[in-house]
Parts: C-alpha cells; sequence; structure tokens
C-alpha cells in the first residue's frame, strides 16, 4: 500500500472550511446522478415494499414505547416470537414519515448513499489511490450496487462499514485511542441494522492477517477491539438472542433458496458486470498484495468475495472492503509505470493532472450542506413520491376497491403485502410479507406452493380462510381460482388481478352486510396495539388520503 496521503499545507491545511471543495462537487454531482437524473429519481428508492412495514413498525414503537417481542402484521402466524431487529432504523423512518410522508424517508435515505460513496473515495485517496481511478471507482461501485439502493436499514451499514475500514486502517498505519470509537459505534449500529457482525467479521480477518504477518501485538490489541465491540452489541433489546437470530437467518437453507438476494450473482445485468470487473481486480490486486506480505488486506478481500459469490446482498460490503485495497494497489503498479516513463510523456501529465485533482478533493467544505438544505426546503421542482411506484404495486386497484381489501385476510405477493401493511395500518394482517426469516420454512412453502398454483393449492386456500386474493397475473393460481365456483374476480389490470369469495360478496350485498364485515375487521385486528392518539391521527389522515 501506498503511503497514506497528508494534504499539502497549500493544497487543503490552510484552505477555509467554507471554500468549496471538489469533494462538495461530487456529492452534489452523485445526488444529481443517482436521483435527479434518472426516469425513477427517488421514486426508485422505494422499489421495495419493505420498507412500508419499517414505517409501521416504528409507528407501532412510538405509540407503545416499547419495542414488539411477537408479530404485529400476520395472520398466519399470530403472536408468534419476532424480532423487530432494526427497530432504531423504523422509528428514525417513523419520525421521518411524520415530517414529511414518504419523501422524508427517501430523501434521508437517499442522502445516505453518496455519504457512503463520498467517505470511500476520499478513503481510497488517503490509501494512496490516484483521483481519476478513485472517480472510476466510484462510478463501477455505484452501477453494481445500485439495485441495493433502497429504503432500508442496510444502509446505515454500507455508511458504519465505509467509515469503520477508514478508521482501522489508520490505526494501522499510526495506532492511537480512536479506533476504541469502533465501540460505540457497533453499539448505535447494533440497533440499527444486523449488519453491525460485518464489522466482527473484518476485525477477525485482520486479527488473523496479522498473525500471518508476525504483528502477534497488533493482533491482540484488534482481537480485544473485536471482542469489546461485540460484548457491546448485546446491549440492545433483545440481548444475545438477536445474534442467534441473525445467525440462524443467515444459514436457512430455505432462505437461501427462495429469496433472491441470499442467491448468488447472476452475471446477466451491467451492475453485474461492473461488479464482476471489481471481482477480477480484487484476485489481481491480492497477487501484489500477498507479494508484500499484507496479509490482512488479502484475507478481507478473499473473505469477501466469497460470501458475495455466495449471495449477491453481499456485493455492497465486498465493494466497501475491496475497493480502497483495489485501488491502493493498481495506484502502486500506476506509479511504477509512471516513473519508468519520461517526464514528456502522456503518462507523466495524465499523472500530474490526476496528483493535482487529489488535492482538490482531499477535503469538504460546510459547502456539502448546501444541496441537502435544497432539498429539504424544495417541493414543487422535484418529484417527491408520494405513493409506491405503480409500476411494482397495484396502487390504483386497491384504492378503486378498498373495501374488498382493508382488513380482510388477503392473499398477496410478500412485496404487495408490505404495501398492504403501509396502506392499512393498524386494520390490515397478512398472511406473508419480506419477513422471511420470521414466517420460516412452513408457511413459506404454503406461499410458493399457492405461488406456483400447486395440486394442493385448494387445500391451503382453505387452510388459511382467505377472504380475497390480490395476484400479479403471472401466478398460475389466479387461473385456477377464476374457474373455481367459489371465487370471483372483482377487477384487474395489466399487472394484478383482484378476487373476493362469493359468500362473502353475498353478505356485503345483504342488509347491513357491509358494516358486519368492517366491525369484524376492527374486532380482529385491533390486537395490533392501541396508538397514540397523536399518531393514530396522522395515520387516520394519511389513509383517507
Amino acid at each position: 500500500m501506498t503511503t497514506p496521503t497528508v494534504p499539502s499545507p497549500t493544497d487543503s491545511a490552510k484552505a477555509s472550511r467554507w471554500s468549496p471543495s471538489l469533494a462538495d462537487f461530487l456529492f452534489a454531482s452523485l445526488i444529481v446522478w443517482l436521483f435527479l437524473a434518472g426516469p425513477n429519481g427517488w421514486l426508485a428508492l422505494l422499489s421495495d415494499g419493505d420498507t412500508g412495514w419499517h414505517i409501521r413498525v416504528g409507528d407501532w414503537i412510538r405509540a407503545n414505547g416499547t419495542v414488539p417481542h411477537t408479530d404485529l402484521f400476520s395472520f398466519s402466524k399470530p403472536g408468534a416470537p419476532w424480532f423487530a431487529w432494526e427497530w432504531l432504523a423504523e422509528l428514525l423512518f417513523s419520525y421521518l414519515h411524520s415530517w414529511a410522508g414518504l419523501k422524508g424517508v427517501v430523501l434521508f435515505c437517499g442522502l445516505l448513499i453518496p455519504t457512503y460513496l463520498l467517505i470511500l473515495f476520499r478513503y481510497m485517496l488517503w490509501r494512496g489511490s490516484t483521483t481519476l481511478l478513485g472517480l472510476a471507482m466510484i462510478l463501477l461501485i455505484s452501477g453494481s450496487s445500485a439495485i441495493h439502493y433502497l429504503a432500508r436499514p442496510h444502509l446505515f451499514t454500507l455508511l458504519f462499514l465505509a467509515a469503520a475500514l477508514w478508521i482501522l486502517d489508520a490505526d494501522l498505519v499510526r495506532p492511537s485511542r480512536r479506533v476504541w470509537w469502533l465501540v460505540p459505534l457497533t453499539l448505535l449500529w447494533a440497533n440499527l441494522h444486523g449488519g453491525f457482525l460485518a464489522l466482527i467479521a473484518c476485525l477477525g480477518a485482520v486479527v488473523l492477517g496479522q498473525l500471518l504477518s508476525g504483528n502477534r501485538q497488533t493482533a491482540f490489541r484488534y482481537a480485544g477491539l473485536g471482542a469489546a465491540c461485540l460484548a457491546v452489541s448485546a446491549v440492545n433489546p433483545y440481548g444475545i438472542q438477536l445474534h442467534l437470530h441473525i445467525v440462524q437467518y443467515l444459514r436457512s437453507d430455505w432462505i437461501k433458496e427462495v429469496v433472491d438476494e441470499f442467491q448468488s450473482p447472476r452475471f446477466r445485468s451491467e451492475s453485474m458486470l461492473y461488479y464482476e470487473i471489481l471481482l477480477l481486480a480484487g484476485a489481481a490486486a491480492c497477487v501484489g498484495l500477498a507479494r508484500k506480505g499484507r496479509w490482512s488486506d488479502v484475507l478481507l478481500i478473499l473473505l469477501w468475495a466469497h460470501l458475495s459469490l455466495g449471495a449477491v446482498r453481499h456485493v455492497p460490503v465486498f465493494l466497501v472492503v475491496a475497493a480502497p485495497r483495489i485501488a491502493a494497489e493498481f495506484s502502486d503498479w500506476w506509479q511504477a509505470f509512471v516513473s519508468s516513463t519520461t517526464r514528456r510523456s502522456i503518462a507523466r501529465t495524465f499523472d500530474e493532472l490526476s496528483t493535482d485533482l487529489g488535492a482538490r478533493f482531499a477535503r469538504n467544505s460546510a459547502w456539502v450542506i448546501l444541496p441537502v438544505l435544497l432539498l429539504i426546503v424544495l417541493d414543487k421542482p422535484i418529484a417527491w413520491p408520494k405513493q409506491f411506484p405503480e409500476k411494482r404495486f397495484p396502487v390504483a386497484l386497491i384504492e378503486q376497491n378498498l373495501p374488498s381489501i382493508a382488513g380482510r385476510r388477503v392473499l398477496a405477493s410478500d412485496e404487495w403485502g408490505d404495501y398492504l401493511l403501509y396502506r392499512f395500518p393498524v386494520i390490515q394482517r397478512v398472511f406473508f410479507d419480506g419477513r422471511s426469516d420470521f414466517f420460516g420454512p412452513e408457511i413459506g412453502k404454503d406461499y410458493i406452493a399457492l405461488m406456483n398454483g400447486a395440486p394442493q393449492w385448494a387445500e391451503i386456500m382453505d387452510k388459511y380462510n382467505f377472504e380475497s386474493a390480490l395476484l400479479p397475473v403471472e401466478w398460475p393460481l389466479h387461473s385456477h381460482l377464476k374457474k373455481d365456483g367459489k371465487w370471483r374476480v372483482l377487477a384487474s389490470d395489466k399487472e394484478a388481478v383482484l378476487l373476493i369469495r362469493r359468500d362473502l360478496v353475498v353478505a356485503a350485498n345483504a342488509p347491513g352486510g357491509r358494516a358486519a364485515t368492517q366491525d369484524h375487521s376492527s374486532k380482529e385486528f385491533g390486537a395490533v396495539g392501541l396508538m397514540n392518539p397523536a399518531v393514530s391521527a396522522e395515520i387516520t389522515k394519511e389513509t383517507q388520503r
């Protein structure tokens, strides 16, 4: 690794904090590129329905003054033990949603993304990367991670891991007490997202690498740091049970088989092509790092390359870990090449330009806050989402058929179940939603059987006493229900079909039928928990809107 760069006094140390820097411009440019220039904009952050139930968990916590320990949302597994293991992020989402609706949630989550990319970029420069290579790496990283840019708590892991690894690397170069700030960071992290275990795994790799390098004292130092981080992570509402649950979740064969983000990457998209390039670059960097005896870096790259090849959800983590090491190693090779050229060569000129830019990128100023303030203030010029994207969720169909959906025992896809929990807070429960770790293989297999229209579909439908079915048109099940005399198609469009049991249609048309049905729903779903009046009023206004 090249000796970490320190900005010169003339270029950085003497620069006023009020003087804009190129790093500020990079931050603003990432916001424009990711969310303002694209066709989907901020709405893309709501492509995953999990955001909906995360908000509603936060609402429940605010209303009840505690975290849940049993299920709040399902009629297939009511009252079963459940871990709201991202409770602090969910609480934050709830407050943001109360403040500015979905704009508040996507704005906050959207700003986490360019922030972690900026930290990662400056981390690469600190390790010795050339500026232009660092910029190219950021573009590749952002492109390969874009499918994971969603308004979900995992964004905290990308942010915290980039910062934590930089702190750890700085301590390897010059040991200081600052590295122990990773302990309180882990405490906060463990209550925001389960990805805090990534830091523990990285510390383990660094300890082993230091032992292989013969640095026993350093290895013991980081072993103690890892033990302290692991210990404080137990300071959460669920204690050590949270860790056991996360390990069980990550090792579940059923989840690996059915959840897309736990499956291996499919190298058929542009984003995975960028990942493939960086994966090969990581393998090449490992050769050079091994020759230098930098075994901690080698083990970190290999560990997360292995994990990312096993589950696509680990791809962004691999990029955060590997990118600074790849950039520094490739920059060393570049410098060796440049030193062998003449002073007037194109390579020398190119390198001098990159060096000059590096000093201008090596700091941020107060101007970095300007785009954030503008986004908070501006409304109409920007297409802020007021609803989940209609291309992924049957928003219009639901709005046109509220009595047949709200509060009923609805069969829907897990994504649409997430949306129903958001759209009809308090009164709605679902058969299956995005919490695959909670439902487990028993209910999960029933869900998959229904999705595929398996031969036993009728028995499963009776087992859960569904009242209506909101199904994607590609599900074979809707063809079976159309032919079944117990069900009637109520509405459909290009993406979804809504069916309802015929006996419920008759009951609703009878005198007092609709009122009776609503009363039944309120009794059945009242067990979700009484809301704080202020929170309840906010949700009521939103539901009526």
